[in-house]
């Protein structure tokens, strides 16, 4: 298969996944395989809150239209222009993934396809059915795609490279395990958000949109506020208080009074608001429900310190006063180029 080929497979998929709204989905015409595929993955969707309870209907359309808004030719002529991958292919790639939101691992997946190899791959039982039915869709569009995707329930066996998602204590198990493999593994990060105090109501509307989406779950969400000394954070809640229905959700609201209650119990300082708790901490991993803060002096001194922590962190968000941030309210609408750790896994696939 041609890389050009694989891009319009790809780009298919792009076009299947538009259908699918949370307002309507509406069956379109022009969408190959339509009559197998539309109905059974708009009951999937719906059911997936019965296999992740995390994974409500919201979440996962809002999983499928990223990745449709993402699988647009343009896109993807855009991000593969800088490689050279016409001697790329021939491995097969195993797959560890995460599951702590819908079709997280979908980039690893679609990176290992375009470069040629065999994807190899090990789901999270977190997320065991929403990629092998795009998996099932590929496969109609294109059939020779069958022999470069198989999904393996046991441990992985017979592969030449591997890239691993999971938190730190098993990241140093994938280290030992596959130290004799080429590989990418991948830890614990967070998000954060450095204000400076000119913030409007449209900005914080974004940052809750950050702290939010996926209740937070997510490497890219924000879970550390940086704030300016003395910094006041009524403009904040005021913001952040469009997503208040949050509380609505019986997992979300479970997270959020036992964590309340902890910290209560162990005297901590907290500001709330009757659906997010903040806390000054200096870690950069809050609970579910709880977002951390940390006062600043001087924005330099930060820039240096957030450098120097950038193992952990995933993405900064900032109204521009941070170089390389991203705006408010986009932490969850990753281009195909916005590489997880900063680790450029098309440059790792050409290389093995």
């Amino acid at each position: 298969m041609t890389l050009e080929h694989k891009k319009n497979i790809f780009v298919e998929l792009g076009k299947f996944l538009s259908q699918f709204s949370e307002n309507e989905s509406i069956k379109k015409e022009n969408v190959l395989y339509n009559d197998l595929f539309f109905n059974d993955f708009l009951d999937l969707i719906q059911l997936s809150q019965s296999h992740n309870g995390w994974y409500t209907p919201e979440q996962v359309f809002f999983a499928v239209n990223s990745w449709a808004e993402a699988l647009t030719k343009d896109n993807l002529d855009q991000w593969l222009s800088s490689y050279n991958l016409e001697n790329t292919g021939g491995k097969t790639v195993g797959l560890i993934l995460a599951g702590n939101i819908p079709l997280v691992g979908f980039h690893d997946f679609l990176s290992v396809l375009i470069t040629g190899h065999k994807v190899l791959i090990k789901t999270s039982s977190n997320d065991q059915h929403l990629l092998p039915f795009l998996a099932k869709y590929l496969t109609a569009i294109e059939p020779k795609l069958a022999e470069y995707i198989t999904f393996v329930d046991g441990k992985l066996e017979n592969f030449d490279a591997v890239i691993a998602t999971g938190s730190n204590n098993t990241a140093r198990y994938f280290e030992y395990y596959f130290k004799d493999k080429p590989s990418i593994i991948r830890k614990n990060r967070n998000s954060v958000a450095v204000l400076g105090g000119s913030e409007s109501k449209e900005d914080f509307i974004g940052l809750g949109e950050d702290i939010f989406r996926y209740f937070g779950l997510g490497c890219r969400n924000v879970s550390k506020l940086f704030v300016p000394k003395d910094y006041k954070f009524d403009s904040f809640f005021e913001g952040i208080f469009e997503y208040q229905d949050v509380i609505h959700y019986e997992k979300y609201a479970n997270n959020y009074d036992y964590n309340k209650a902890v910290f209560l119990m162990s005297n901590f300082k907290l500001l709330d608001n009757g659906f997010l708790t903040i806390k000054e901490d200096t870690s950069y991993s809050s609970p579910i429900s709880s977002v951390f803060y940390e006062f600043y002096d001087d924005l330099e001194t930060l820039k240096n310190r957030l450098e120097a922590d950038n193992e952990q962190i995933q993405c900064i968000v900032s109204k521009g006063i941070v170089d390389n941030s991203i705006p408010f309210g986009k932490t969850q609408k990753p281009e195909l180029w916005d590489y997880a750790d900063n680790v450029d896994t098309i440059a790792f696939l050409s290389s093995i």
